[in-house]
């Protein structure tokens, strides 16, 4: 017999998942409270990586039910939603989410539905390096200077590659002049 679990997820400590667990019960499905998993952590933490979600795993079992009000509850892009939805119908356990009709993503339907939710997202990646890309070359025929400024001038360089041949230490070097031994010692590759 199949049992129904919950997993409610928030960002920051002051929200709560109680409207989560409302919203749950208002759609019909009935969870026992100590299948009601909630936990206070980022989206951008891949699901396996929570400890909540771990937790919950290990109760998980054959023909179980897990209900998420909304995919982002499983994670922040679709790659790692799917990943997970993926794992879980591995493991035979239907997953409902709210926001999308109640629909098990495990099945045919959803499975579908989760196809073109990750293929929106990798265009809407896609889209966003061709602009990244389109403004990196624009910038570079206006002739702006790109990557990260250099922490020593010339003429500081240029001290710099004096004081290595008078036998003064990468660590002084670096003290002086604020910035790390390995920016010296690269320096001293060239001296």
């Amino acid at each position: 017999m199949s049992r129904v679990f919950a997993y409610c997820r928030v960002s920051t400590s002051d929200q709560t998942t109680e409207n989560q667990i409302r919203e749950i019960e208002a759609s019909g499905f009935h969870v026992d409270p100590r299948r009601v998993i909630s936990e206070t952590v980022s989206g951008s933490v891949a699901a396996f990586e929570r400890t909540g979600f771990r937790k919950l795993l290990e109760r998980l079992d054959w023909d179980d039910v897990l209900i998420v009000t909304k995919l982002d509850r499983l994670g922040r892009n679709a790659m790692d939603v799917r990943g997970t939805v993926e794992r879980l119908a591995n493991e035979k356990v239907r997953v409902h989410c709210l926001a999308l009709g109640g629909a098990d993503l495990t099945s045919a339907a959803g499975k579908m539905t989760m196809a073109v939710i990750s293929a929106v997202a990798e265009f809407e990646r896609d889209l966003l390096i061709e602009r990244t890309q389109a403004g990196l070359r624009r910038a570079k025929a206006e002739g702006k200077k790109l990557g990260r400024p250099r922490a020593l001038d010339a003429q500081q360089q240029s001290e710099i590659r004096t004081m290595l041949k008078t036998g003064a230490s990468l660590a002084d070097i670096a003290n002086e002049y604020g910035v790390s031994r390995s920016a010296i010692y690269r320096l001293s590759l060239n001296a």
